[in-house]
């Protein structure tokens, strides 16, 4: 059982947070980031391919991240390969013991520095979970043929609490659990009244007893930052007292941590939440004083 599953199982708050490999293959930029994690969180995710610009694969990041210490989520996105390719990868990164994936279907093509190549989209999100799932509790490929070995996986998917139509965000999530996935991570939440409705309809239909749900935070850096997420970031909800009252900071960074903390603090307060997501964006050197000023630090031991 991975740390992460065994942190969630036993009960404790969890705390996962971000790490972006390079657009290069300068690992030292992930063993740098994740230095400043250990310690302070239960596992990190190593993004794959994030917003659809080539980096380093998650697979080489979660190793580089497990030589740290630190345990990782390995992403896995459908835009980029077909079910062989992603059962293959899934396969790989089993036999060199990595335990936890979150299965996402992936930015489109167009938002990052390669838009001319062509998507795949063979899966959805929900899809892969169950292929995944099948490969670990039947033992079988997608096609039905047997595989070999015991498969070790913490299946996860993400949820966007904001994504229009707002009423079928939960109809989504229940999909998702339905077709395996053991853990949630949350589009970044600064709309808690949202989220709190939408924690309300999943506490209503007994999700949050099915899985885990670990609700996503950004610490935002500047006014530029916080605008850009209100007006161009597609699913997110950012309301217009953070952005006044960003823009009436003397010091936006403090401030950026500030909003970060204190809605962490009301996260913790509501049901259904079993943890934080951290998703610092190249600011991992921040992560370590959240998690303190939320009393989330030293982590629980393992066992």
């Amino acid at each position: 059982m991975s740390v992460l599953e065994e942190t969630l199982r036993r009960g404790d708050f969890a705390v996962t947070a971000e790490v972006g490999p390079p657009k290069g293959v300068n690992r030292e930029a992930i063993e740098k980031k994740c230095d400043r994690l250990r310690g302070f969180v239960d596992a990190v995710n190593i993004t794959d391919n994030q917003t659809a610009i080539v980096r380093l694969s998650s697979l080489a990041g979660c190793l580089i991240a497990r030589d740290c210490g630190l345990e990782a989520v390995m992403q896995m996105v459908c835009r980029d390969k077909n079910r062989i390719a992603l059962q293959s990868d899934f396969l790989g990164a089993c036999a060199l013991g990595v335990e936890n994936f979150l299965c996402l279907t992936g930015d489109h093509q167009s938002m990052g520095n390669h838009p001319q190549s062509k998507n795949v989209f063979d899966l959805d999100s929900i899809q892969l979970l169950q292929i995944l799932k099948n490969m670990r509790e039947e033992n079988i490929f997608q096609n039905g043929e047997p595989l070999k070995g015991e498969i070790k996986a913490f299946l996860g998917a993400g949820a966007n609490p904001f994504a229009d139509p707002l009423e079928f965000r939960v109809v989504r999530l229940a999909k998702k659990i339905s077709a395996g996935a053991q853990f949630i991570q949350t589009q970044a939440i600064f709309d808690l009244e949202i989220f709190s409705r939408f924690m309300e309809e999943v506490r209503k239909t007994g999700l949050d007893k099915k899985t885990f749900i670990l609700a996503g935070v950004i610490p935002v850096k500047s006014l530029a930052a916080l605008r850009y997420m209100q007006n161009e970031v597609p699913g997110l909800m950012v309301p217009d007292f953070l952005v006044e009252r960003m823009k009436q900071a003397k010091d936006p960074k403090e401030e950026g941590v500030n909003i970060c903390v204190e809605i962490i603090e009301q996260l913790k307060k509501i049901e259904g939440v079993r943890g934080v997501h951290i998703m610092a964006i190249g600011w991992e050197s921040i992560v370590p004083e959240i998690v303190k000023r939320v009393n989330l630090y030293p982590r629980p031991k393992r066992g």
